[in-house]
């Protein structure tokens, strides 16, 4: 690796290297809750380094602005995680848990930054290894050890099979650069078709592990349920994202010369995914569990946003680009999803965490000014969920489902396969409202079975749930620049400004 693509690693660096100094330090001191601001910092100076740093071309990293976002991404996820887990200064697991979340952080960006295919199998191993001991260390009963053991055989699993699939492209190429893979499948055509479509096949059900697809999603449930609330949250967002950034970075390589196969694919997952996931988590009482559901439900409609950007050919004037619909979408569920298992953690002191919808009875009356925000703050986080407006699930929504009518495609009867998973998308959404509104009944129009639930002694957790309602608000009242931003990451964007820089370089 040259020394140019060391210096554009400085943000991963950093963040690795604060993961080290919480390890080392942490195993010597006493445990305290400095640990905390330590990660935060290191993750503060990570981003003066991004944001200082001019991308250029550098083997093997692909620095493009679909790194960039993803970056940015996993350094505001990272800050929200901590303070979600924060925690007090007597417990004693808190530098192993600190130091594995920022190596997530690291493995994050690092499959940002990635343009070889071993530089992104590395990041995502950075992202699976620490969670093993999240999980295993983060709640320490016969649940915690089982939903442990279960995630670590089955990722394993999901690794082989990925390697697998990176091996028929390297087999198709030559080579393992992603850039280098590209040309030579388009140069190669038909002939190298049989490659691409295994290699398709095997990435896409490796990757479908990291995002909770259909039909790998069967361990999020067990595995929620078993982690703590803090555990969860990390789980439904670091594995998700960097497993969507891979899928757009190796499917469009392997796509060529079988894209029809690469769309159809995408859609049937996208289908079989949110169904799932949204009729499961109808008889769902465990929050945890309830919240797995949801994350699978959400990986299918983000999928919608991978099979638009496969299905190529839009029609003239279409608002959406798929790519941009799903990171967009990807923002709005994260800070949704966090912010709800960052309310939990408020609620539930250690030891007595909130795990059952019934223990949320009666929220919205408690005698705490504190509790009774933390119901509003649950109940707007599942209303965006749901996609009710303003808020910004709302527009998330509407992204997908407007771009997958905006295909119009260039075989037979795609636009009309497009238009079915655009109203299935509805429907789903229609289905889902029923469990979201479950809780936000069980806090606002029951009857609490004995005293209202009073919140736990960590307001820090409740400041990472504010922050993240007042982002989701925010975004539903104003949602334009969230979306262009994400727009400028899309590789569309990135072949629209190509002949722009090489006009003003003439």
């Amino acid at each position: 690796m040259s020394s140019d693509a060391l210096w554009q690693l400085g943000p991963e660096t950093l963040v690795a290297l604060a993961a080290v100094v919480v390890y080392v330090a942490g195993a010597f001191a006493a445990p305290r809750a400095a640990w905390s601001w330590v990660g935060l910092a290191g993750l503060g100076a990570a981003a003066l380094c991004l944001a200082s740093t001019t991308p250029q071309a550098a083997e093997p990293l692909r620095i493009d602005a679909l790194a960039l976002w993803l970056r940015w991404f996993a350094l505001a996820s990272g800050a929200l995680l901590i303070l979600t887990s924060w925690r007090p200064a007597a417990d004693a697991d808190g530098a192993e848990l600190l130091g594995s979340l920022l190596l997530i952080i690291a493995g994050m960006m690092l499959v940002a930054a990635a343009g070889d295919l071993v530089l992104l199998f590395l990041g995502l191993e950075l992202i699976s290894i620490p969670t093993y001991i999240v999980l295993f260390v983060g709640r320490r009963t016969s649940e915690g050890r089982e939903a442990a053991v279960k995630y670590f055989y089955l990722s394993i699993l999901a690794s082989a099979i990925l390697l697998f699939g990176l091996s028929f492209l390297y087999g198709a190429a030559g080579t393992t650069s992603i850039e280098g893979i590209h040309q030579r499948l388009l140069d190669g055509g038909g002939s190298l078709g049989g490659f691409a479509g295994l290699a398709l096949v095997f990435i896409f059900a490796g990757l479908s592990y990291k995002i909770a697809a259909v039909p790998f999603h069967f361990y999020a449930p067990d595995v929620y349920q078993g982690t703590t609330n803090d555990g969860a949250a990390l789980l439904s967002v670091a594995p998700k994202a960097a497993g969507f950034l891979a899928l757009v970075r190796l499917v469009a390589v392997a796509a060529e010369g079988v894209s029809s196969d690469a769309w159809r694919i995408a859609l049937a997952l996208a289908v079989l995914t949110m169904t799932t996931g949204n009729l499961l988590a109808l008889w769902q009482d465990n929050l945890r569990r309830l919240l797995a559901y949801s994350s699978i439900a959400h990986a299918g409609y983000m999928l919608i946003g991978l099979a638009v950007y496969l299905g190529g050919n839009t029609l003239a004037g279409a608002a959406f680009d798929g790519v941009a619909a799903l990171l967009f979408y990807l923002l709005i569920y994260a800070l949704a999803t966090v912010g709800t298992f960052a309310a939990l953690n408020y609620l539930g002191e250690t030891g007595q965490p909130v795990d059952h919808v019934d223990q949320l009875a009666g929220l919205a009356w408690s005698e705490e000014p504190r509790s009774r925000a933390t119901a509003w703050l649950i109940a707007a986080f599942m209303f965006s969920l749901t996609g009710i407006p303003p808020l910004a699930g709302f527009w998330g929504k509407l992204a997908l489902f407007a771009g997958a009518l905006g295909v119009r495609g260039t075989e037979p009867a795609m636009r009309s396969w497009f238009v079915g998973l655009a109203v299935l998308g509805i429907v789903n959404a229609a289905i889902a409202a029923a469990y979201y509104l479950r809780v936000v009944g069980a806090m606002f129009f029951r009857m609490p079975m004995g005293k209202p639930r009073t919140g736990g002694s960590r307001s820090v957790p409740f400041a990472a749930a504010v922050i993240c309602a007042l982002l989701v608000v925010a975004i539903g009242l104003i949602p334009t620049p969230w979306y262009e931003a994400a727009d400028r990451a899309t590789p569309a964007a990135a072949a629209r400004e190509a002949p722009e820089m090489i006009a003003d370089a003439r």
